[in-house]
């Protein structure tokens, strides 16, 4: 009986680790914020770096943010967050079946690039979805 449950307990802490193999390409669903179902992460670029180690260069597509309060413009992409393993161990759900797309995510990874190797820029440690609450309140706020 005793090497039953210890099976079962192993299997239990098996099943609550889901550790996920992250490359480029892949496009996976995580959890989203009321109002943006259906939306997506895709993962544009990896670096590796000697203190922080895995820094993944990230697209969200289909979410849905209310614009500055100046143009009223609405964005459904945000194509540069860079973030990290915790980030989206986190954060995403399963990997999605939809197709990887071209997304112009090199100049906002530039300027961050520039900002990081200055000790000036740094990576998203929070769930994707604060992420998006927090640019759409810096959005909002004219970016102030």
């Amino acid at each position: 009986m005793w090497r039953l449950f210890a099976a079962a307990g192993l299997i239990v802490v098996m099943g609550a680790s889901t550790a996920h193999e992250y490359a480029v390409g892949q496009v996976w669903t995580y959890h989203v914020r009321p109002g943006d179902e259906g939306s997506t992460l895709q993962i544009n670029k990896i670096d590796q770096d000697p203190k922080l180690g895995a820094i993944f260069h990230i697209s969200v597509f289909g979410v849905h943010t209310s614009g500055s309060r100046s143009t009223g413009n609405i964005a459904s992409e945000l194509p540069h967050l860079p973030v990290s393993k915790q980030t989206l161990d986190a954060s995403v759900e399963a990997l999605s079946s939809s197709p990887y797309r071209q997304v112009a995510y090199e100049q906002g990874y530039s300027i961050w690039r520039q900002a990081f190797d200055s000790g000036h820029g740094g990576v998203y440690t929070i769930a994707i979805a604060e992420i998006i609450s927090t640019a759409e309140k810096a959005i909002a706020s004219g970016g102030q």
